[in-house]
């Protein structure tokens, strides 16, 4: 009987990690769906194209950024769920900008929901990381953002349509963003009520004296830090894309390169965790590898066919940073620092991407050599993979 209830039962670790899943898929829908409007409501508020970026960009900072604060706070407190609940409840922010408030507070709503971000993440990780001990951490990441990446695909999907019933109503169309929302609540708190209070309960009993996090897991970040500065981002892909195309009137093209992306993410999130669990920390070199091509191929590229192969390759490397860098976390850490460490570790990721969009845009912007391209982008990824070595007698199954 004890064995039936147990937490670490297969059974219960993969129903913790759909459900979770089923939570993040539910949660993109609603904030995923709302991105791709977002900026044009604004405008429609009054916002100056100024004003639409610096919001936008504020806002993943800060998504970013306050993970090392909720990261940290959730480990002193142990209150995961309480974050991970505040998190996706923010999420709310997004279907009432469907009631007519001004721009002043459409922009506070904005903000609120990167905040969410910044406050579930960590915890929702940890959890996560917890989960997976029954099952392997790879498959509990690699499943965890499948399924997020469905929602991705789902979100904008839904609200396209929306928007075609309602001709284009932005007040309505997100408004109806309550309704995926109140159904990611329901399932989170039946999520709670399955595995919460007891799985934190049993782990933070392993931990409950709080380990300071060790030299590997910073090299490993860093290393992290390191390929996603040096991974051009998909806006720039879109970019190129658009200035393809516009010559040919055919820019409609553009989002079916970013849906390309995200359903290449998906899958490869699947396989990479089962990858990871059976082969370790030799999966990651990989996508540290593969992610010298998108950058090169992107700013190279005067052909639309090379643009798509560069966001495949691209959709590639993302589906393993945000499944199995998000697992190796767990290997480098003790679970009574988890939160802070994975506050740390998103910052990081986070940072190294507000780095790449700088000097690629630059690089796009300035016309420079290939040489400089070349050089810029096999540097970063050579110190990153060689920082990654370093630590890889760290990792289970190296």
């Amino acid at each position: 009987m004890q064995q039936e209830t147990s937490l670490n039962n297969r059974k219960n670790a993969y129903l913790g990690i759909l459900l979770l899943g089923i939570v993040s898929l539910l949660g993109d829908i609603v904030y995923e769906g709302s991105r791709g409007i977002v900026p044009g409501y604004l405008e429609l508020l009054g916002a100056t194209a100024f004003i639409v970026g610096f919001v936008g960009g504020l806002g993943d900072f800060l998504g970013y950024a306050f993970r090392l604060v909720s990261g940290f706070l959730a480990d002193t407190t142990r209150a995961y769920w309480f974050f991970i609940f505040l998190g996706y409840g923010l999420i709310v922010s997004i279907p009432f900008l469907g009631f007519p408030l001004g721009l002043e507070v459409a922009i506070i709503l904005v903000l609120l929901e990167r905040f969410g971000k910044a406050f579930r993440s960590p915890s929702r990780d940890t959890v996560l990381s917890i989960v997976s001990k029954g099952v392997g951490a790879g498959k509990a990441f690699g499943i965890h953002e499948f399924l997020d990446q469905i929602g991705g695909m789902l979100g904008p999907a839904i609200v396209f349509v929306l928007m075609f019933l309602t001709s284009s109503n932005y007040n309505y169309t997100l408004s109806l963003l309550f309704i995926p929302f109140l159904m990611l609540l329901a399932f989170l708190t039946y999520t709670y009520k399955k595995i919460g209070s007891k799985l934190v309960l049993v782990e933070s009993q392993e931990g409950r004296r709080k380990e300071r996090l060790t030299k590997s897991f910073y090299i490993y970040t860093f290393a992290v830090l390191l390929n996603s500065a040096g991974l051009i981002s998909y806006t720039l892909i879109l970019y190129r894309a658009t200035q393809i195309l516009q010559p040919t009137g055919q820019t409609w093209i553009v989002p079916l390169i970013y849906l390309v992306i995200q359903g290449v993410d998906a899958p490869i999130a699947l396989v990479g965790g089962y990858a990871y669990d059976k082969f370790g920390v030799k999966t990651l070199v990989a996508p540290f590898v593969l992610s010298v091509f998108p950058s090169l191929l992107t700013l190279v590229s005067v052909e639309l066919s090379t643009i798509i192969v560069a966001a495949i390759i691209f959709g590639v490397v993302l589906g393993m940073q945000e499944s199995i860098y998000r697992a190796a976390v767990s290997e480098l850490t003790s679970i009574s620092s988890r939160g802070t460490a994975y506050g740390i570790f998103n910052t990081a990721y986070g940072v190294g991407f507000v780095i790449s969009g700088a000097v690629f845009g630059l690089f796009v912007d300035w016309n420079v050599s290939i040489i400089l391209i070349i050089l810029y982008t096999l540097t970063l990824q050579i110190v990153a993979l060689a920082s990654l070595l370093r630590v890889s007698s760290e990792f289970r199954g190296k």
